[in-house]
C-alpha cells in the first residue's frame, strides 16, 4: 500500500515548500518509460519527483514526439491540471522513478497549510511559460542548426571548466526536443565535430567553441 514520503526521501528535495508539498502526498514507483501522464486525460493529479527523472511531451498517430523539457528530483508536473481542463500533454519516466503523489484536495490542502506554495508553484509556471515562450521563438525563428546550437548551449554546465551536456542524449531524443529528424541532426553533429566545435565521447558532448549563430 502506498505511504507517505519517508524523511529521507523528502530530505532529497532542496527547496523547502516543495518538500512540504511532497509530504502532503502518497509515495508510488514507476518503472522506466512508464507512461504517468496522458495528453487529454482529466485527472488532476500533480507529482513531486522523489528520485528518477521524466519528459514531458506530445505525440501524434505515427508516433512522432516533440519533447518540452524534463524534470529530475525535487521538481514536479502535472500542476497545470489543478484548473480542471484536460491534460496539456503527456509525462513519460525515463528511468525507474519514485514520485508523491497528490490529487486536488492534497494539494489544496498543502496550500492551505503554507500559502508560499502556492507562490512556489507562481514562479515555476512562469519559469516554464517563459521556456515555452522561447522554444516557440526559436521555432519560428531559427533553422535545424540554429535550434540544434541553442539546444546545446542551454543544456550545457560548467564542469572542471569545460561545457558539457549532463545527460546522454542521441540524436533522436535531440531531433524530438527541437522538431527534426535524426538524419538532420545527425547532419549537422557531423558538420559540429569537423568544425572543432562539439565533441562526443560515450555519447556525453562536450562544446569545445561557441557554435555559430548561423551555418
Amino acid at each position: 500500500m502506498p505511504g507517505a514520503p519517508t524523511t529521507l526521501q523528502l530530505a532529497a528535495i532542496s527547496d523547502p515548500l516543495v518538500r512540504d508539498l511532497a509530504s502532503h502526498g502518497q509515495v508510488r514507483a514507476f518503472a522506466k518509460n512508464a507512461v504517468i501522464i496522458n495528453e487529454g486525460d482529466t485527472s488532476n493529479t500533480l507529482f513531486v519527483l522523489l528520485s528518477g527523472r521524466v519528459k514531458i511531451y506530445s505525440s501524434d498517430v505515427s508516433g512522432r514526439e516533440i519533447i518540452y523539457d524534463d524534470h529530475g528530483p525535487g521538481e514536479y508536473v502535472g500542476e497545470m491540471a489543478q484548473d480542471g481542463q484536460p491534460r496539456s500533454a503527456s509525462v513519460m519516466t525515463l528511468e525507474p522513478t519514485v514520485c508523491s503523489v497528490l490529487n486536488r484536495e492534497e494539494v489544496r490542502q498543502a496550500i492551505t497549510s503554507n500559502p508560499d506554495i502556492a507562490l512556489q508553484m507562481i514562479s515555476t509556471l512562469i519559469g516554464r511559460a517563459r521556456v515555452a515562450t522561447a522554444s516557440v521563438r526559436n521555432l519560428a525563428l531559427l533553422d535545424v542548426y540554429g535550434r540544434v546550437a541553442r539546444l546545446l548551449l542551454d543544456m550545457a554546465e560548467d564542469k572542471d571548466g569545460k561545457l558539457v551536456i549532463p545527460e546522454r542524449l542521441t540524436q533522436q531524443d535531440i531531433g524530438d526536443r527541437v522538431g527534426a529528424s535524426r538524419d538532420m541532426v545527425s547532419r549537422i553533429f557531423k558538420d559540429l565535430v569537423a568544425g572543432g566545435y562539439i565533441r562526443i565521447e560515450h555519447k556525453i558532448i562536450t562544446i569545445l567553441r561557441k557554435p555559430p549563430e548561423r551555418w
